[in-house]
């Protein structure tokens, strides 16, 4: 197996050890490898392949981090035939809530999100897919 270094805050790589103490991982590279699987796997779902699908995106960040606000602006310019509606507003003291309505492809949505997980100090990323061609009643939620 090879081994791989990750650069990572203290805060995140004490977070990652406390997890792995209380499910009981034999350590933090256990986790990273089934956290890593579970990623991956996210937008293999061979059922949403090839058809027209909705999804819903909802990412925090603290209000005082301006740059985050400015990426979400860039990214909705840059995915405009993907974003069909944009929510932008404040919750609690200190936090931006962006909610993003797309409609388009599997791949799209995926690069969509992924491109907003990547954006430095974006504190969470939430979203759903789900088909609007006939639509699946399995809601497909990832965190």
């Amino acid at each position: 197996m090879a081994v791989v270094s990750v650069s990572m805050p203290d805060a995140l790589l004490e977070r990652l050890d406390q997890f792995a103490d209380d499910h009981g991982y034999t350590g933090r590279s256990e986790v990273v490898r089934e956290a890593s699987r579970n990623l991956l796997g996210e937008f293999e779902d061979t059922r949403l392949e090839d058809r027209k699908l909705m999804g819903l995106v909802t990412v925090l960040f603290d209000y005082e981090t301006t740059n985050v606000e400015e990426q979400m602006m860039h990214l909705r310019h840059e995915h405009e035939s993907l974003v069909s509606s944009n929510f932008h507003t404040h919750v609690g003291d200190h936090f931006c809530l962006e909610l993003f309505v797309l409609e388009g492809s599997l791949e799209e949505i995926s690069t969509f999100v992924g491109k907003i997980r990547a954006t430095q100090d974006v504190l969470s990323v939430d979203y759903s897919v789900n088909p609007v061609d006939g639509f699946d009643p399995l809601s497909h939620q990832h965190g």
